[in-house]
């Protein structure tokens, strides 16, 4: 897949960091959520997502860890449509790569067809 960054690691990076804040916030207010467990689980997923982004955009720069994202998001099992309390830490990996993707704005045509590459749940 062809792909142009323009973000620097720098900015990638922060990006990243931000997301992580986030991630951390929802950790803490998962016990104020209806389903606690559930809820910490996907944030907690989406913060080691980020991390490793951010440890693969600092140490090989940008095309790099926007390739490394696009194979993991092609690896993820497909969990759309699944009741929301199953699969939290899946669920919280896509969507921690589809925010990245959106953060380095990843042309839609390249999302999709990585998204079409996923199987299904076996």
């Amino acid at each position: 897949m062809e792909f142009k960054i323009t973000l620097t690691t720098e900015e990638i990076v922060r990006g990243l960091k931000h997301y992580r804040r986030i991630a951390k916030q929802d950790v803490l207010r998962a016990p104020e959520t209806p389903n606690p467990e559930v809820f910490r689980r996907h944030a907690e997923a989406r913060r080691e997502v980020y991390a490793k982004l951010a440890e693969v955009a600092e140490r090989e720069g940008p095309e790099a860890v926007v390739q490394y994202a696009l194979e993991l998001y092609k690896s993820l099992p497909f969990v759309s449509g699944t009741p929301e309390d199953q699969y939290p830490e899946i669920k919280g990996q896509e969507n921690a790569l589809e925010n990245f993707f959106l953060m380095i704005g990843l042309d839609p045509k390249t999302r999709r067809e990585a998204r079409k590459a996923r199987k299904s749940l076996e």
